[in-house]
């Protein structure tokens, strides 16, 4: 029985993804629920699993675009599973490159043909390359031509690259790949927020010592008690951008059309740095969870997207997202607003500064925060608001987000 395995749809809005690598061979003998390749959406790279066991044949090719519920592989069910078939792949592997020595030897003696006196079409590109060559901003001089007594040719010039200056030697090798479907959807959004709003940044900076205090006295019971889950610094920056959500609900809004929408819960997505580049899982009902829900939402989402699990849904939504390039050690950006969101706040990396406290000299660790904003739904006014909002929260823990009851928000 032949088999035909179709792409499921990873997503309502999703009619398309594209094979990014096949992890089994034409031919090949694959077990039930295997993965047998992965594809990229405009969203998220997921694994395709074998639908049935038996041997498989490829319908597309790597880097082809497919429609959602066309066949991509056909599974013969009713072939048994072949044994000692791996021995048999060894010997072709081993003649193979045989095989490419005897059709590189016509090559070697093709080398010494004399090169072709040089005529005054040597050199002399056509009308059509002259063209080309000009909007790349390429010398005639450095192309070599191939077309009849050594006029460049079209394809001589669409095929030429610019100079990248004179060599002093070492490697200066080049490499060309095509960016996967995600990647381009992630350059388009970015593009589009560009574009497309008008993104103001607004930058404060946050006296990390009480967040510290309160790790330092806690971190090591809440790691007992939860399991071995850490109190790190996202769950408190996640429950400070709840709280100034609340109090600024215009940054916790979105335009469509001509209308504004309003929500009134707190989705808050966050990026992290998987594999496949930047993935932005979400955090649902932020403004519900406690410390420890916090933190061990941010956690399990984090492993999925370092694995690969990640799968649309978790990435579907958010109302508000938060960055965190302190981890790299950036010390100050203006990170791009996630469309259709309105508002990013930007974390960085805590650095010991001195600051003037009470007429006083100290040094404490600070943070460089920024929050860009959407300027065509959040007035001046709200935004500055909502950060200095936020400072507080952070700069205030114990009162403002743990109710002054530090034990009780920890579960401890």
């Amino acid at each position: 029985m032949i088999l035909e395995m179709k792409v499921p749809s990873p997503g309502e809005s999703i009619t398309e993804v594209e094979i990014a690598t096949w992890l089994v061979k034409d031919g090949d003998y694959v077990e039930k629920d295997q993965a047998i390749a992965e594809v990229d959406s405009d969203k998220a790279t997921l694994e395709l699993p074998a639908e049935a066991s038996g041997i498989i044949t490829l319908k597309a090719e790597e880097g082809d675009a497919v429609a959602v519920g066309q066949v991509v592989c056909l599974i013969d069910t009713s072939a048994a599973k072949p044994e000692g078939s791996a021995p048999a792949k060894e010997e072709k592997k081993e003649e193979a490159p045989k095989a490419e020595v005897k059709k590189e030897e016509p090559k070697a003696e093709a080398k010494p043909v004399p090169a072709a006196e040089k005529t005054y079409a040597t050199g002399t590109p056509s009308p059509a390359a002259r063209k080309i060559l000009d909007e790349k901003n390429i010398e005639a001089s450095s192309v070599t031509g191939t077309g009849k007594g050594g006029r460049i040719t079209k394809d001589d010039a669409v095929n030429a690259k610019a100079s990248m200056g004179t060599p002093t030697g070492g490697n200066r090798g080049s490499e060309r790949t095509k960016l996967s479907m995600l990647r381009r959807k992630v350059a388009e959004r970015l593009v589009a927020a560009k574009n497309e709003t008008a993104m103001l940044t607004t930058f404060n900076e946050v006296n990390m010592t009480p967040i510290n205090v309160v790790r330092n006295e806690y971190k090591d019971a809440f790691k007992a008690k939860h399991g071995g889950l850490g109190l790190g610094y996202m769950s408190f920056f996640t429950k400070a951008v709840t709280r100034a959500l609340q109090l600024y609900p215009d940054v916790n809004s979105m335009i469509d059309g001509q209308e504004k929408i309003s929500y009134d819960f707190c989705d808050i997505s966050v990026a992290v740095s998987g594999p496949k580049g930047l993935m932005v899982p979400v955090v649902r009902n932020a403004e519900n969870l406690s410390f420890r829900g916090i933190e061990s939402e941010i956690k399990r989402l984090a492993i999925r997207a370092r694995d690969g699990q990640i799968t649309v849904d978790d990435m579907t939504g958010g109302t508000f997202t938060i960055s965190n390039g302190g981890v790299f050690g950036s010390m100050l950006s203006t990170p791009i607003i996630n469309p259709p969101q309105s508002g990013i706040l930007g974390m960085h990396n805590i650095i010991e500064r001195p600051i003037a406290v009470n007429g006083k000299v100290e040094i404490h660790p600070m943070m460089y925060v920024a929050l860009s904003y959407d300027h065509r739904i959040i007035d001046g006014r709200e935004s500055v608001g909502f950060l200095v909002a936020v400072k507080e929260g952070l700069e205030n823990p114990v009162e403002l987000l743990m109710d002054n009851n530090p034990k009780k928000a920890l579960e401890l």
